[in-house]
């Protein structure tokens, strides 16, 4: 079985893979540069172009159970998608801590706010998840993974995660 294990930049996907022990952990990036699937570079992002069809054929092929980090993950053909969410507010913070530029802070925190990632996720995976992660540790996060990973993917519906009043409260 295939998992993605996606969500908008900042949100933890890396974090909590690093504490997932029941499968295999692979990054989009080392997926895409082993594929040769790297298209280019994005300088106004600072960021790698995957070329996501030739990564998302390399990953069909590939046997076994994995799960699969990055917020490109989740177009790869998956058979699950794992989309952690995050409060937009919490998250600028997070991204700002990185030294991000403003425009790269906005663009992925007006991204969560209009679930961007939720939504790729539910057009391109036949069973979609949905952890906000904005109040737990990465252990719990971790936790949560390791539940869905088991077949309990019905404790963490599509829905419950909504950022709309925090929006409105921008205006």
């Amino acid at each position: 079985m295939k998992v993605a294990l996606t969500g908008t930049p900042g949100v933890g996907k890396t974090s909590v893979s690093a504490l997932v022990r029941s499968f295999q952990v692979l990054t989009v990036d080392a997926l895409a540069e082993a594929a040769d699937a790297i298209a280019g570079f994005d300088r106004a992002r600072d960021t790698n172009e995957v070329d996501v069809d030739k990564l998302a054929e390399s990953v069909g092929r590939m046997g076994g159970d994995a799960l699969i980090e990055g917020h490109l993950s989740h177009l790869l053909g998956v058979d699950v998608a794992i989309v952690l969410r995050c409060s937009p507010r919490i998250l600028k913070k997070r991204l700002m801590g990185k030294g991000w530029s403003e425009a790269k802070v906005t663009e992925n925190v007006e991204a969560e706010a209009v679930d961007v990632i939720l939504i790729e996720a539910l057009e391109a995976a036949p069973v979609v998840c949905e952890i906000d992660v904005t109040d737990m540790s990465v252990q719990d996060a971790a936790g949560a993974v390791e539940e869905i990973l088991a077949g309990e993917s019905e404790k963490y519906p599509v829905g419950d995660v909504d950022w709309s009043q925090e929006v409105l409260d921008w205006f």
